[in-house]
C-alpha cells in the first residue's frame, strides 16, 4: 500500500465501514448465540388475551432430579420420548435451592434447555418445584432463607420409626418464607405461562414428615393455610397452565385443601400409586376422614387428576411392603379405574423402563392421544387449549 492510498479519504472510509460491518456481524453472532435458546423457547407464545388452559392429557415420564442434566441418561430419555407416541412429555423436578441463587436471582437455564428440546419434538414439559427433601444433604432452599426472619427456612424430619434426620421441609407457616416462594413462582409464570409446550407446574406432597421437634397446631394450621395462598397465587401467575398440588397426608387437612383447589381450578396429584395402601384408599367414617384416593375419583371431571408412579410403587402395592410386587399393567389398571386420572407421570428408572415402554406400546395406550386416560376438559376450566 502506498502513502497516497493511505491518505485517500474514500479508501479510509471504505476500510472503516468494512471493519465496522465485520464487528457488527461478530457482535450479532455473539448476541444470537446468547439469546438463541430463549428465542426458540419462546418461539410461539399463546396470543394475548387467551383464556383457556393448555390441555394435553396422557402419559408422561418423571425424571429424578439427580438426572435432569445427566447427558447420557437424558439422551436416552429423549430417544424414548421420540419413539413412543403414548408418552406426551416429561415432568422434571427442581429443588427450590437450585432455582434461586440469591434473593430474586433465578437460574432457569436447565428448564429452558429441556423446554427447547421438547418443543422441537412437539412434546410437553411439566415442572415440580420441590419444597421438601428426602435426603438430609440436599440443597432444599436458598442460603438466604436460613436467616432469622425466615426461622431458618426449613425444619428437619424423620421417617416414622427412623432414628436419623431423613430430610427437610420448608417452614411455610412463616409469612416471609411464603412470600419468597410466591416470588419464585411469579417469575416462573412470567417466563413460562404463555409457552404452548409448558404444560404444568406443581408443588410437592402435603405430607410434612415427622418433625424432629414436634410442630404446634398453630404451625401446622399456618403451613396449610399458606400452602393454599401459594396455590391461589400460582393460578394467577399461570392462568393458561395446569397448576398441581400433590396430596397424600395428613388426612384431616385434605378436605380443606381439595375444596380450595376446586374453587381455583387447580389440579390434584399424588406422589404414589399404591393399589393396596390402606391410608390412601380409606373410605372415611364418622371418626376419621377419607384418604386421598377418594378425592380423585370424586373430583375427576371437575379438576385435573395427575398422580405419579414412583420407584416404590414398582416394588410393592403398599408402602409398608406388606402387599405384593405389581406389574406395570396392574398399576395402570388400578390408576385408570380407581383414580380416574387425566395424566399419569411414570418415574423413568432403568430397571423398569422396559416394562413401562412395553405397556405404552399396547393398543389401549396408542389408540388415543391421551393414552386411554380421561381426556375431557375439566369443568373447572373455562376452556381447554388442545392445539
Amino acid at each position: 500500500m502506498t502513502r497516497n492510498n493511505l491518505m485517500n479519504p474514500n479508501i479510509i472510509l471504505s476500510i472503516a465501514f468494512k471493519q465496522i460491518n465485520a464487528i457488527s456481524i461478530a457482535a450479532l453472532i455473539a448476541i444470537s448465540t446468547i439469546f438463541a435458546p430463549l428465542a426458540s423457547v419462546y418461539a410461539a407464545p399463546l396470543p394475548p388475551g387467551t383464556t383457556g388452559v393448555k390441555w394435553h392429557p396422557g402419559h408422561y415420564y418423571t425424571i429424578q432430579n439427580w438426572a435432569n442434566d445427566d447427558p447420557i441418561y437424558m439422551a436416552q430419555v429423549y430417544k424414548e420420548l421420540e419413539a413412543t407416541p403414548a408418552l406426551r412429555g416429561m415432568q422434571l423436578r427442581y429443588l427450590w435451592g437450585w432455582l434461586e441463587k440469591s434473593p430474586g436471582v433465578y437460574d432457569f437455564s436447565s428448564i429452558d434447555k429441556h423446554l427447547e428440546k421438547l418443543t422441537a419434538m412437539n412434546k410437553r414439559l411439566v415442572i415440580q418445584v420441590q419444597t421438601k427433601s428426602f435426603e438430609a444433604d440436599w440443597k432444599l432452599i436458598p442460603d438466604y432463607l436460613k436467616a432469622p426472619e425466615y426461622e431458618g427456612g426449613a425444619f428437619p424430619f424423620r421417617d416414622w420409626g427412623s432414628p436419623t434426620i431423613d430430610g427437610y421441609n420448608i417452614k411455610l407457616w412463616n409469612t416471609n418464607v411464603r412470600k419468597r416462594l410466591t416470588a419464585l413462582l411469579r417469575a416462573m409464570g412470567e417466563r413460562y405461562n404463555s409457552h404452548p409446550n409448558f404444560e404444568g407446574i406443581g408443588l410437592i406432597e402435603t405430607a410434612m414428615g415427622q418433625a424432629t421437634t414436634p410442630l404446634t397446631k398453630a404451625q401446622t394450621d399456618g403451613w396449610f393455610n399458606n400452602l393454599i395462598v401459594v396455590q391461589k397465587n400460582m393460578r394467577t401467575f399461570f392462568p393458561n397452565t395446569m397448576t398441581i398440588q400433590e396430596i397424600n397426608y395428613p388426612r384431616e387437612y385434605l378436605k380443606q385443601i381439595t375444596s380450595e383447589m376446586v374453587k381455583i381450578g387447580g389440579a390434584l396429584g399424588c406422589p404414589d400409586i399404591y393399589p393396596d395402601e390402606p391410608g390412601l384408599n380409606f373410605i372415611g367414617n364418622a371418626y376419621s376422614p377419607q384418604g386421598a384416593y377418594k378425592y380423585f375419583s370424586q373430583l375427576s371431571g371437575i379438576v385435573p387428576i395427575a398422580p405419579t408412579v414412583e420407584k416404590v410403587n414398582y416394588l410393592n402395592t403398599r408402602g409398608d411392603k406388606q402387599g405384593h410386587v405389581p406389574t406395570v399393567q396392574e398399576i395402570l389398571v388400578f390408576a385408570r379405574n380407581e383414580l380416574k386420572p387425566n395424566y399419569i407421570f411414570w418415574q423413568r428408572l432403568p430397571e423398569y423402563v422396559g416394562q413401562v415402554l412395553e405397556v405404552m406400546s399396547w393398543k389401549r395406550q396408542i389408540s388415543t392421544p391421551s393414552g386411554g386416560l380421561i381426556s375431557t376438559c375439566p369443568s373447572a376450566y373455562s376452556s381447554c387449549i388442545t392445539d
